[in-house]
């Protein structure tokens, strides 16, 4: 076998390899919202969101089912425009931030449904972790913007919170126990830097 065959056939090989595990890819803090709505009283809607969200993604595109994600949002970026509101989310009464400083997703499965895809991981919120699905419309086709190639995704989902240990003491009435996330995630991939 000749030096030039065995390059060529290396090559391929390695292009072979890592197209089968996929492409990585990282979240865009910057396009990126993590939002949670909630029930006031049983009268009214709260709206808030973490403004502080990481993580990365491994995306197969000849086979969505073999994609994974992780991602880390920072608690105490909560925010709902509501300052004190905000410091009640941040105490004991609630994330308890000081102690949990972080909510975690890993994957563990995606599933097809249709032309939009289930992914079903651990949440852990409040040092507790529970098996959640997000139903996820995406990711998009990848586009070039200047360096970077991106994609996007959004992804919803509901929780009970006292299923977390958040919130614990507040009663049904006061605050809603089921909360509803919607995600809407940029992607870029690893190592090219955010705009």
């Amino acid at each position: 076998m000749t030096r030039r065959l065995l390059v060529v056939l290396t090559f391929v090989l390695f292009t072979a390899a890592a197209w089968a595990q996929g492409s990585e890819w990282q979240i865009d803090p910057n396009h990126t919202t993590v939002a949670f709505t909630v029930r006031h009283m049983g009268i009214s809607n709260v709206h808030g969101h973490f403004g502080k969200v990481s993580g990365s993604a491994n995306i197969d595109d000849s086979d969505m089912t073999k994609s994974s994600v992780n991602a880390t949002i920072d608690t105490a970026s909560v925010d709902t425009g509501v300052q004190m509101r905000d410091n009640d989310l941040r105490s004991p009464n609630y994330f308890d931030a000081q102690q949990f400083p972080t909510i975690t997703f890993k994957s563990k499965s995606v599933t097809k449904n249709g032309d939009k895809l289930k992914i079903v991981g651990d949440l852990t919120i409040h040092g507790v972790t529970k098996e959640v699905t997000l139903d996820v419309d995406g990711p998009s086709a990848p586009i070039k913007q200047g360096p970077n190639q991106r994609r996007g995704l959004e992804a919803t989902t509901s929780i009970n919170r006292k299923d977390f240990g958040v919130g614990s003491k507040a009663t049904a009435a006061m605050v809603g126990e089921e909360i509803k996330i919607q995600i809407d995630a940029e992607l870029t991939q690893k190592g090219a830097p955010a705009q």
